[in-house]
């Protein structure tokens, strides 16, 4: 089964792109009680994922960094522990298992690297699931 029917399209989930700012960032983490988000850069390209820890790292590993200065840093300049990998949008369903495993979401992407979404691993487990009791 092709993941296309999964697919929490981008209009439908909180991103940011890589040219907000860390304090912008924590923010959107927040206001939507993610751990981690999607990065978009200008043109649209999946280029990453941002996490909690991230943030976390960069704070305690930048000197004179508090949270009155975080907009003076870009989400590009923050150091990525967790990578997210990303699937192409006719991948099948065999093909998320794995990242499932690790990932709490699979971004979504079509060829050229463009945003489409994500695939909750939650969404992952239920289809598995019905498919294995069926």
């Amino acid at each position: 089964m092709e993941i296309s029917s999964f697919l929490l399209p981008k209009d439908k989930v909180a991103y940011i792109t890589s040219s907000l700012s860390m304090r912008e960032a924590m923010d959107q983490l927040e206001q939507h009680h993610y751990t981690a988000i999607p990065i978009v850069d200008e043109v649209g390209k999946y280029v990453g994922t941002l996490s909690e820890g991230d943030l976390l790292w960069k704070l305690k590993n930048t000197p004179d960094l508090t949270f009155d200065n975080m907009e003076k840093i870009p989400v590009s300049d923050i150091q990525k522990h967790v990578h997210n990998e990303s699937v192409l949008i006719n991948a099948q369903m065999e093909d998320m298992l794995t990242l499932a495993a690790d990932q709490n979401f699979v971004p979504v992407i079509e060829t050229g690297g463009v945003f489409l979404g994500i695939i909750r691993r939650k969404d992952i487990i239920e289809y598995y699931t019905r498919n294995i009791t069926d």
